[in-house]
């Protein structure tokens, strides 16, 4: 068998905060996960330095299974995003190893390809609607067939989703969480004349996405799906906090827009019964946050059989790693939908060298043994950790809200 004998916690920061856990086996194939969890990266590191760790010592790397259930159902402390995202470092790690033994890219052992390519969508932001169009007519010119449009909201100071730069985003900007100011009143007539100018620069031949981040209630989002549904959007993001899945059903009683939902879920528990109801067209759920591969097959099981498709998350603050991993997943899954994909900065590229490739409005995982991402340990640690958190919002009166 090919024991573990060493396994270790990479922190850098190559412009953003990355947790990398990597794990050795007594022949030297080594393989590599991503732990990162933004705005809670040492918590997660912690998580896998002082408990998990010492617990895979001596095990046998290729029972990939069996260290899953041993990590949750051990822990006794089951899910949430520390446990499932140190759990996924794991289990990445593993798969990344067997495949490595096995001379062979990581889709393969999943069941081989299902398709060509794994489709994805840019980020066209700005702080006007048409600074946002002019972003989204570059990204179509550089070969996407599908554009996430977000805009400034007049009267606002900040609005998520938009930044200085037009390929990279990170939201977590200060040591202490930046306190924003939210107006739903503001944002709802922006959408529609967005996606209204959009369609009428970019044509019908593209697919438009929007996101609105856990900021409306479920009446609100079934208004502003209702709105959106002339000009065909792809899906519309986190319309409201999925906690209550239930309050989806107010939305789908309203609306045909297509709807999507997952990024801050850890477990299947988290979107069965949006799943099992119908009331999402896509599930977002990352791998890096929920568990692993071997966890999101069963999502990804669990949402075939009721005609929901995979969009899994895919920004700057999971690591090339996990993007590659979840690439060899894409290529595989049968209910594929699309990949966010934003790209990471010249310094993260550097650290984290990938075999995966964009042409043509999609990426490939390439076909190196195992995910076909690496860490350069010596880069990684010139880049040492930098505290950052995620933003917070208020209303304008002040109150606090969802971010």
């Amino acid at each position: 068998m090919p024991k573990i004998i060493d396994a270790r916690v990479i922190v850098t920061c190559p412009g953003r905060n990355f947790v990398t856990l990597k794990i050795v086996t007594e022949d030297g194939v080594h393989g590599i996960g991503d732990a990162t969890l933004n705005g809670r990266e040492l918590a997660v590191a912690a998580y896998l330095q002082e408990h998990v760790i010492p617990c895979l010592i001596g095990r046998d790397a290729h029972k990939i299974e069996d260290i899953w259930q041993f990590l949750y159902r051990g822990a006794y402390w089951r899910r949430g995003p520390v446990t499932m995202s140190a759990i996924a470092a794991v289990d990445v790690a593993l798969w990344d190893i067997k495949a490595k033994l096995a001379g062979l890219p990581l889709y393969q052992l999943l069941g081989g390809a299902s398709r060509t390519g794994v489709m994805v969508y840019g980020h066209a932001n700005g702080q006007t609607v048409d600074d946002t169009v002019a972003q989204a007519i570059k990204y179509k010119a550089m070969g996407y067939k599908a554009i996430r449009l977000q805009t400034g909201v007049p009267g606002l100071n900040s609005t998520y989703g938009v930044s200085k730069d037009k390929l990279f985003y990170e939201p977590a900007d200060a040591a202490l969480p930046t306190e924003n100011i939210w107006s739903t009143s503001r944002y709802l007539p922006t959408v529609p004349e967005l996606f209204a100018t959009a369609r009428a620069e970019l044509g019908w031949d593209v697919h438009l996405l929007h996101d609105s981040h856990h900021r409306l209630t479920p009446i609100e989002a079934a208004r502003l799906g209702k709105d959106l549904e002339p000009y065909r959007p792809f899906w519309l993001e986190d319309v409201t906090p999925a906690e209550n899945q239930e309050s989806f059903r107010w939305i789908r009683r309203h609306t045909t827009t297509p709807l999507a939902v997952g990024e801050v879920f850890n477990t299947i528990w988290d979107c069965k019964q949006l799943i099992e109801e119908q009331l999402i067209d896509f599930i977002r759920t990352t791998i890096v946050h929920g568990g692993g591969i071997t966890h999101l097959r069963r999502i990804a099981s669990l949402a075939d059989l009721y005609n929901v498709r995979t969009g899994f998350h895919g920004a700057t603050d999971l690591s090339p790693v996990c993007m590659g991993a979840a690439l060899h997943f894409d290529l595989w899954v049968p209910n594929f939908g699309i990949q966010e994909y934003m790209r990471h900065t010249p310094e993260t590229d550097e650290v984290f060298p990938h075999a995966y490739t964009f042409s043509d409005g999609e990426l490939h995982p390439g076909e190196a043994a195992g995910h076909g991402v690496e860490i350069d340990e010596d880069l990684a640690a010139k880049y040492p950790y930098r505290p950052a958190q995620l933003p917070v919002n208020r209303l304008e009166d002040g109150s606090m809200f969802n971010w």
